[in-house]
């Protein structure tokens, strides 16, 4: 379980984050459109997984923004952002914001997503939500950088993740 904050305020998580080295857990998640994505779907290519509470608050925002703006001179990289909002409000964000460069994906159907990565939120007031992290993986599927945020409210680190490519 990760030990973290809420504007300084001690909350945890069901577990932790996936080693460097190991093999990324596989999962399905609700595109826009309501169909399901996974995994394996994105083979050969690699991952980076911007994973928050809700896209509708100034951080997740930004680190939607952020990875957006990141991701049009990426090679080979898709970036998917993830929470358990519902897929309309993700659309909703983006269409607003001209979000193009990433795509996004929720885990409100069971919540597998937030407890195979370790980060559902166990107490405090965003209980049931996820954590803010990053999981970069590589074409292989192995996990190669992760970065569980260490208070919810701050941005993750958006050079070392990108460095980690």
């Amino acid at each position: 379980m990760a030990n973290i904050t809420l504007g300084g305020n001690l909350v945890h998580t069901v577990g932790n984050l996936p080693e460097n080295g190991t093999k990324a857990p596989d999962f399905t998640l609700v595109k826009q459109d309501l169909s399901t994505t996974s995994l394996a779907d994105f083979k050969g290519s690699k991952v980076i997984l911007n994973i928050f509470p809700s896209i509708d608050t100034g951080t997740c925002a930004a680190s939607v923004r952020k990875f957006n703006e990141k991701a049009a001179s990426l090679e080979n990289t898709k970036v998917i952002c993830v929470s358990r909002d519902l897929p309309f409000a993700q659309t909703r964000f983006c269409g607003a914001e001209g979000i193009a460069n990433v795509l996004t994906a929720s885990d409100f159907k069971d919540g597998s997503f937030g407890a195979d990565y370790g980060l559902t939120i166990t107490d405090g007031p965003l209980a049931g939500l996820h954590s803010r992290a990053v999981v970069v993986i590589n074409e292989e599927g192995k996990v190669v950088y992760t970065e569980q945020v260490p208070d919810i409210k701050d941005e993750p680190d958006y050079d070392n993740a990108l460095a980690s490519l």
